[in-house]
């Protein structure tokens, strides 16, 4: 009986130290992350940030209770076992440390395995990552007063049950897509294989093609799809790790007289690393004369949220996309450097003297458009001349926009989405002074590669956007409003192929050509049925 009594108190002793370290940790997490959206001049409400605390112990507090209650389960029962073996000494200052230990090794674990850099926002700095472990020290501080006052501890006993108590049970879902094939207006044939996560594909003016391959290949097909050149030589030395790597292939407006070719990537190493962008002339094995004509300053690290796209706009000023870096999301309301912004470039990448902000002294002179998170679909709309974007929230809050010069599209301040946690990364979906979406996705569809439909084979499409859905592992057809003030997701199509889609091309004969982001990647043609219906 004493030993039932012992392992009934410890186990309320521990759930509610569990209970309040997730609350403290959420809690912690809440107010970091609010405190970083004001060091940018946003004014939080007070009851607008109990709101949001409050919203965040629903939505982030269950997440962060799976991370959180295992190690402090394993934490506890080391620092009783150390402590008996100390002769009952030092229990405050061993559950307390072994706390703090074990939620530093969790987080170095999610961070190193979970396809972001960083899980848990609030952890991006020292100072917020340690204010996360001070929660977690109180916790196992909190855990060793109560058990202090508790009757006869049976360790082996009350670790064991404790860990039976606490088993977690993985939930699995399957979801299973069925799609009929017959009666679809088009048929989908494969035309190249075996590339390597193909990231971006141009047209060259004979109807051969530029494809990017993300560890670092350009690689020449012929208009058929036959690889005439594996992996054109002189390519820029890439970074490819995770989300970076080489990313657009953009051939010049004047391509049948300069031959020029201009290719984004990642540069750098995973400590300090940059979205460049170089430029090379063709030939019939490679890139000559490569220069680098652009970098973004300063180096970051880490491998994701790079951007990457180019277009050219009529005045024949060059377009690339930028992202946010993911740890360094509020950067880009920061006009002092280019990250999570669009910047805009003369073809020798020096600055357009009609940019926005090129006679401002606090901002940087390339940057057209910024509070971007990672545009990864650009497409140039000659008819209504606008350029179009589209770029990824996170949970949700994915985004179409028109871009305007100067303007500001609210990223990390204005948002639809939720962290990957759950938590709030905003009490704002709008806010003063920035521009609102188009059209938003949530949850999320992971926006790709975006083509604008213009040719005759599929004329329902004409002048439809068509977005590749990595999550989805289809394309969204998109129709704009003539005014672009709204658009509308009018369909799924190609969700039969159950690919992850990472690049949509309109080629010059009007058919559709898809990327398929795999280790095994595809370039597929789309056109219209044989049978026509």
């Amino acid at each position: 009986m004493p030993a039932r009594a012992g392992w009934l108190s410890t186990s309320i002793n521990f759930l509610i130290a569990l209970l309040v370290g997730v609350l403290l940790g959420s809690i912690a997490q809440t107010q970091l992350n609010l405190a970083a959206l004001q060091n940018m001049g946003v004014e939080i409400p007070t009851l607008l940030r109990l709101e949001i605390t409050l919203s965040d112990l629903i939505t982030f507090a269950p997440i962060y209770a799976l991370l959180f209650s295992i190690g402090f389960l394993l934490a506890q029962a080391a620092a009783v076992w150390l402590s008996r073996w100390l002769g009952g000494r030092f229990l405050m200052l061993l559950s307390a440390g072994a706390a703090a230990v074990a939620l530093l090794i969790t987080l170095n674990l999610v961070d190193t395995f979970a396809p972001m850099p960083t899980f848990i926002a609030a952890t991006r700095s020292t100072f917020g990552l340690g204010i996360m472990l001070i929660t977690a020290a109180l916790a196992g501080g909190l855990f060793a007063v109560m058990k202090g006052r508790s009757s006869r501890f049976n360790a082996s006993y009350n670790v064991a049950s404790l860990v039976v108590m606490l088993g977690v049970a993985g939930l699995t879902s399957e979801q299973a897509v069925a799609q009929q094939e017959q009666g679809k207006p088009y048929q989908i044939d494969t035309i190249a294989d075996a590339l390597e996560h193909p990231w971006s594909l141009a047209f060259l003016p004979d109807g051969r093609m530029l494809v990017t391959e993300r560890p670092g290949r350009l690689r020449l097909l012929s208009a058929e799809g036959s690889t005439l050149v594996e992996s054109l030589n002189g390519v820029p030395d890439v970074y490819a790790s995770g989300q970076s790597g080489l990313f657009d292939v953009l051939v010049s407006p004047q391509f049948e007289k300069d031959q020029r070719v201009y290719l984004s990537y990642a540069c750098g190493s995973q400590e300090a690393n940059h979205a460049c962008l170089a430029t090379g002339t063709l030939t019939e094995t490679g890139l000559n004369d490569v220069s680098e004509v652009f970098r973004v300053q300063p180096a970051k690290q880490g491998n994701a949220h790079f951007g990457g796209r180019m277009a050219w706009l009529p005045d024949g000023t060059l377009i690339l996309t930028l992202g946010d870096g993911f740890d360094y999301r509020e950067q880009a309301q920061n006009l002092h450097n280019p990250i999570g912004s669009i910047v805009r470039l003369n073809p020798d990448g020096s600055v357009p003297q009609d940019n926005p902000f090129v006679n401002r002294d606090d901002a940087h002179p390339e940057i057209y458009s910024y509070g971007h998170r990672n545009v990864q679909g650009l497409v140039v709309d000659e008819q209504y001349q606008r350029l179009i974007a589209h770029e990824h929230g996170p949970r949700g809050g994915d985004e179409i926009n028109i871009i305007e010069a100067g303007d500001n599209y609210g990223w990390p301040i204005a948002t639809g989405g939720l962290d990957y946690t759950g938590a709030r990364i905003t009490p704002f979906a709008a806010y003063p002074g920035t521009v609102p979406p188009v059209l938003e996705w949530t949850p999320s569809i992971a926006p790709s590669g975006m083509a604008l439909y213009t040719g005759e084979l599929f004329p329902e499409w004409q002048g439809d956007l068509l977005v590749g859905a990595l999550v989805n592992q289809e394309v969204r057809r998109v129709r704009l409003s003539d005014d672009g003030s709204s658009a509308e997701d009018i369909e799924g199509l190609f969700g039969e192929l159950e690919e992850r889609i990472r690049d949509v091309r309109v080629g010059p004969e009007g058919a559709i050509y898809l990327l398929t982001d795999s280790p095994e990647g595809r370039i597929l043609r789309v056109m219209p049925s044989l049978s026509g219906s």
